[in-house]
């Protein structure tokens, strides 16, 4: 939906399965339009789209293309964003480290990525940015040696070089958005602006870099990873790094004790890869792989090492009250929007991303997908209006 300052909110449709054309069509169609009429009735409808590779070429389609345009027209609907991180299946599979495949030093991910934008320049209406979030490279347990990692580079900057002739084309601001996460190339605010800097020493005085190249700042992945959001924010604009688009989501956090770590046993689960960064009582941080990993840690070691806070890569819903023992991450969300408040030009794209709804425990799982979309639109919409960001 149109909010103020130009800015667009959607929630993001990977949240849905669907790997088919077909069946993104139908989610949209049976729960997309649902939370629309719940949530904002009588007004264009944004709709923050994931396509994966297999949906992208379906669309792509001559009459595919078509008969979604004249879908969003009927409806009163419009597309400004695409989740392109995930470039197969999402749902219903062990998706894990598969998630970060193929990753950036590969020309299949280079050829999805521009196939995105190639649809998002007929989707996005006139007057419109478009962004396309992406992997951050590639995952640092596949160990990308120099030339993976130049080759990563080399096809990120081919990816540049098409976003800007695309945006030229179609008269039309498109921009690409390196999604930072734990354990990832690029996992922190630092090691992202060390890339650009490289970048741009190998791009020198190309206007095209900081215009159509960016971070989709992900809420949980930073705070996970216990940055603050006015530091890192600041850190990188001040580095002339475009923020493409905000992911509001929250992550999960506890206090390890004995209780917590029993509990916590309920969010392990086959589907996705939950890293989990600990930080003990003198500040030292580290990090595991998944949930399993830091919960299997001998008793001996958590003893003599004592963490005061682990923070957990797991979306949770942004509405939902934490029950003890658990805690949530909405501090850093909220410290976000704070940030943006002070600075309403710098970022138009906000997308909602709670995409765990199926492997949420039952007591933070709203009785369908729609409602807890509905109640994460309400509680968004109450916390942009206190900060003069949307109307009350």
């Amino acid at each position: 939906m149109k909010l103020h300052h130009g800015r667009h909110l959607a929630y993001c449709t990977n949240i849905h399965r669907g790997e088919t054309w077909g069946e993104i069509l139908s989610a949209l169609q049976n729960h997309t339009l649902a939370v629309r009429d719940r949530v904002g009735p009588q007004k264009p409808f944004a709709i923050g789209l994931r396509l994966g590779e297999r949906a992208a070429v379906e669309l792509s389609e001559p009459a595919a293309l078509l008969a979604f345009q004249r879908w969003l027209g009927a409806n009163d609907g419009y597309v400004f964003t695409i989740n392109g991180f995930p470039y197969g299946r999402f749902h219903g599979t062990r998706v894990k480290e598969k998630v970060y495949q193929p990753d950036w030093s590969s020309p299949e991910r280079l050829a999805y990525t521009n196939r995105l934008f190639d649809l998002l320049a007929q989707l996005v209406p006139a007057g419109i940015a478009g962004s396309v979030s992406t992997l951050p490279g590639s995952f640092k347990e596949f160990q990308p040696p120099p030339a993976a990692l130049k080759a990563i580079r080399q096809n990120l900057w081919r990816a540049v070089e098409h976003v800007a002739r695309v945006s030229e084309q179609s008269g039309r601001h498109l921009h690409l958005g390196l999604e930072p996460e734990p354990l990832c190339l690029l996992e922190t605010s630092a090691e992202t602006i060390d890339f650009f800097e490289q970048l741009r020493a190998e791009h020198p005085r190309d206007a095209r870099l900081d215009a159509h190249l960016g971070v989709n700042y992900d809420c949980c992945h930073f705070a996970v990873e216990f940055e603050e959001p006015q530091t890192a924010l600041s850190a990188l604009v001040n580095h002339g790094i475009k923020i493409s688009k905000i992911h509001l989501s929250s992550a999960l956090k506890v206090s390890p004790t004995p209780a917590a770590r029993a509990a916590l046993k309920k969010f392990t689960e086959d589907v996705y890869l939950h890293q989990v960064v600990t930080r003990d009582d003198t500040g030292k941080r580290s990090i595991h792989r998944d949930l399993p990993d830091a919960l299997n840690l001998p008793p001996a070691t958590l003893n003599v090492h004592q963490s005061a806070e682990w923070r957990i890569h797991f979306h949770v819903p942004l509405h939902a009250p934490a029950a003890p023992p658990f805690a949530n991450t909405n501090d850093h969300l909220l410290g976000a929007l704070d940030w943006l408040q002070a600075r309403p030009e710098v970022c138009p794209h906000l997308e909602m991303e709670t995409y765990t709804w199926e492997v949420l425990p039952p007591e933070l799982k709203s009785r369908s997908v729609v409602d807890q979309l509905a109640a994460e639109y309400a509680w968004t919409l109450a916390e942009l209006a206190k900060r003069g960001l949307a109307s009350r």
